[in-house]
């Protein structure tokens, strides 16, 4: 353990937490550990930063070298440890390479340390109180705790497991299907995440977590209320053991036709559960439910009442009224007793909610899972099934996966979405209310592993439907019935209003998604930005505007649709003839492209740096874009050559070595068809100056530039069969050969055996190919553009000399303020002041498909 290394180490540590920071679940995590009772390992500080782990040490003369000694004497003992591999090899030779890679690891042989004997942390005053937060994103949300005793070794009938199912049901009479009707709840989750933090030998903790609409914040005791009416309800009828059965089904269905997932996540799930669950159980332990014991669910059921319960309520709204701050995070909050009324009622035998109810019996949990014959000669690609002026279909059966799943995806293209930022508004709280209709009536499906996503996309309404193909058709067509007959009330429009008001807010303040959209906003043409939708929003649309929208939409459209699976290819034609017999719209007059138009970037380095919009986030993030142009498929498979090469070296350089951040990647990026890379760090204000971090990546980019040109033949040729290999890679479940066809059918460029192409440019690639097409992109000539989004802290300064304040945490209106470039860029760089007046001098680019 070398010294310097650690020091490093703590820098990163220290960014990770300052990346944290701004999180409202890590602050809520934080400020729930702080009430367990004094001692208790809860109440620890589980980060970590340059404070614990350097300045305090320091001055309290504690050597951190000597102490991680220690705990690594303690705790690295191989008697404590599991292993688990996975791999194409024979069992003896993986065998062999365990003992030889593994078996040096010590073993102290001291007793493992146990905390079982810690029960109760939450068993304090501190407990059951209302705790009002201030959060950093725009949010509503109440949280209802309870900490019960540590329920790990009940796993075989997962108790928390049967009361989430229903406490987080959407159906109808359901806890969540009431609130939306009061238009109070958005959404619901409730259960155990069955982290370390949420279930360990000490507690098991159960919450219900509840994000409330602007009215529902003003009635969260009558939220509370209801929550806990239908927790009494089911206390009254005990378990039910046809409910049990359904949950079990479906668990077994699942496992049974479970996909195939990502080797590095499937070893680390199964060397957790090693530690968790006895041998025969290593594999199913976390899935499945196995026994039925209505006493051990009745027992966790009749914990979850209100004088157990802990209440916290997150809302900007609470600013102003919480005097307290949690330590770690800066978590401003505040502590009072439930109100006494409240208090009394629930104490009280108070009376059922008649809307509330166990959910009827589910029509949609799949019982034929028989794999389909063909109906057409097998390929190897999908193939265009129908093609009339209406629309389109491509398909193709499963042959490879052979599981009784299907996937259906469509692309509702329309022009009108573009035209305004007012419109792409209107859509975005189109898709959102359409999603709100469907959640009661779909959520059967849902829990029966038949999943639905709506995406409010670019250019058109995505809708994605995927599992059992048994009784896929019936949620589909759900879906495009509701589409179809599409209304709003006054009440539901303003609640999803509101709500996106904050989604919106929630995505500006994020250095990186304002980093994105700022570049974004720069290259594409005609693109309407977030900070525009923003605007549209808060200058207020109407329920009439909404409709009026909704309905143009409707009648002029260009459906695409790709069906995989195991689905015939007449069953997947009945798909597309389900949405236009339905919604029965007129064909686009022109074709329309699914892309914008680029700029073409000037030659030489353009700056455009603007203030992060959260005053309290240290977090700044730098972006250094190359600009290619109009490329083939040659090129683009040469530029991801040349990140994969960066990649290494660039973590090494800028995070290691120069410890500016934690986040830190170079990527290859496609911008509506038009080439390029990046390099980005996300670093701090309080610890460097965005200009500098600019500066040290140029100084990366420099380095990297000579190390390719010594790069020897053999180091040149590793890489190219590494990428090589990565593409010839085998997928692992369907979904992955689904996502990769589709990406072909979204943006309209259908090369479904791209992967084949580009191994075979691939194969033909020199070292010098690599380097000449590096500098190409360097040098004078180069059209390069830096974004900087600026956070809050001392090497950050205003502009009259001081730093920006960290206090403020305010939002004034959300735009763009452009900072000046200081003297350290001054001569190499050209400011951005105004991305339109910018934008609107360069030249487009034609639009173009990387195919060939």
């Amino acid at each position: 353990m070398i010294r310097d290394a650690i020091d490093r180490e703590v820098e990163a540590v220290d960014s990770e937490y300052q990346l944290a920071r701004p999180s409202d679940a890590n602050r809520k995590e934080m400020l729930f550990g702080s009430l367990a009772r004094p001692g208790h390992p809860m109440g620890k500080f589980f980060w970590g930063n340059a404070d614990t782990l350097k300045h305090e040490p320091k001055k309290n003369d504690i050597d951190t070298h000597a102490r991680l000694r220690e705990f690594w004497m303690r705790y690295y003992s191989a008697h404590y440890m599991t292993l688990v591999v996975q791999s194409k090899e024979t069992l003896d030779t993986l065998e062999k390479w365990v003992t030889e890679i593994f078996s040096q690891i010590p073993n102290n042989g001291l007793p493992k340390p146990t905390f079982g004997h810690l029960t109760d942390p939450f068993d304090t005053p501190a407990f059951n109180k209302l705790y009002r937060v201030v959060p950093i994103r725009k949010i509503h949300a109440l949280t209802i705790t309870w900490a019960l005793p540590p329920q790990q070794q009940h796993y075989r009938v997962k108790p928390l497991h049967y009361i989430s199912w229903l406490v987080g049901h959407e159906g109808k009479g359901s806890i969540l299907s009431y609130l939306r009707k009061k238009c109070w709840a958005l959404a619901l989750f409730g259960g155990n995440g069955e982290t370390g933090f949420e279930q360990n030998s000490t507690y098991s903790v159960f919450s219900i977590s509840i994000t409330l609409t602007n009215e529902g914040y003003e009635h969260f005791y009558e939220v509370a209320y209801t929550v806990f009416q239908y927790l009494k309800m089911l206390q009254k009828l005990g378990p039910d053991k046809r409910i049990f059965e359904e949950i079990r089904k479906i668990e077994d269905n699942e496992f049974h036709y479970q996909e195939q997932t990502d080797p590095v996540e499937y070893v680390e799930n199964m060397c957790e559960n090693m530690q968790l669950y006895p041998l025969q159980d290593i594999l199913t332990g976390d899935q499945l439910l196995f026994e039925y014991k209505p006493e051990v669910i009745a027992e966790a059921l009749n914990q979850l009442v209100p004088q157990k319960a802990n209440l916290v309520l997150l809302s900007g709204a609470n600013e102003g009224k919480c005097e307290l701050k949690e330590k770690w995070f800066g978590t401003q909050y505040s502590i009072e007793d439930i109100e006494n009324s409240w208090a009394k009622q629930w104490k009280s035998n108070f009376e059922l909610n008649p809307d509330l109810h166990l959910p009827a019996e589910n029509k949609y949990i799949a019982t034929d899972f028989m794999l389909k014959a063909f109906d057409c000669p097998e390929t190897e690609y999908p193939v265009k099934v129908v093609n009339t002026p209406q629309g389109c279909l491509w398909y193709k059966k499963d042959n490879k996966f052979k599981i009784p799943k299907a996937y259906i995806r469509f692309h509702l293209i329309s022009p009108l979405i573009q035209k305004s930022a007012a419109n792409v508004v209107l859509f975005d709280i189109f898709v959102n209310i359409l999603t709100h209709n469907l959640a009661e009536p779909a959520y059967e499906a849902d829990v029966a592993q038949l999943e639905y996503k709506l995406v409010a996309g670019e250019h058109g309404l995505i809708i994605r439907v995927k599992g059992f193909n048994h009784k896929l058709p019936l949620l589909f067509q759900l879906i495009i019935d509701y589409l179809t007959e599409f209304t709003s009330t006054p009440a539901v429009f303003t609640m999803i209003t509101e709500q996106l008001k904050k989604t919106y807010f929630n995505i500006l303040i994020k250095p990186e998604t304002l980093a994105k959209d700022v570049r974004l906003l720069i290259l594409e043409y005609a693109r309407w930005s977030m900070i525009d939708k923003y605007q549209a929003l808060m200058d207020g649309l109407s329920l009439e505007s909404l409709l009026s929208f909704v309905k143009e939409f409707k009648s002029q459209l260009f459906v695409e649709g790709l069906v995989q699976g195991n689905v015939t290819s007449t069953e997947s034609m009945d798909f597309l003839k389900y949405v236009v017999d339905k919604l029965n719209f007129m064909p686009l007059e022109q074709e329309m492209p699914v892309q914008f138009q680029v700029v073409e970037l000037p030659g030489g380095h353009h700056l455009c740096k603007v203030k992060a919009l959260n005053k309290g986030d240290a977090n700044s993030e730098v972006t250094v874009y190359y600009q290619s142009g109009t490329r083939s498929l040659r090129e683009y498979t040469l530029m991801e050559l040349l990140v994969m090469h960066m990649e290494e070296p660039c973590f090494d350089f800028l995070r290691t070595k120069q410890t500016l951040g934690y986040h830190v990647y170079p990527t290859c990026r496609n911008t509506s068809g038009i080439l390029g890379f990046s390099v980005t760090v996300g670093t701090q204000a309080t610890k460097y100056n965005s200009e500098v971090v600019d500066k040290k990546i140029e100084e990366f980019l420099s380095s990297f530039e000579e190390k390719i040109e010594n790069l020897t033949e053999d180091a040149f040729n590793t890489q190219v069969t590494a990428l090589i290999k990565l593409k010839e890679c085998e997928d692992t479940h369907l979904g992955e050969e689904v996502d990769r066809n589709w990406n072909e059918v979204v943006t309209q460029q259908y090369l479904f055996d791209r992967l084949a192409h580009e191994i075979e440019a691939l194969k033909s690639f020199s070292k010098s190919d690599l380097v000449s097409w590096f500098k190409a992109h360097r040098g004078p000539g180069s059209k390069t553009l830096s974004v900087h989004v600026v956070g809050y802290g001392k090497h950050e300064l205003e502009e009259d000399g001081t730093p920006s304040r960290e206090d403020a945490n305010s939002c004034e209106a959300m735009q763009l303020t452009y900072l000046p470039t200081s003297p350290l860029l001054a001569d190499s760089v050209i400011p951005i002041a105004d991305i339109r007046a910018f934008t609107s001098t360069l030249n487009l680019l034609p639009y173009h498909k990387i195919v060939k």
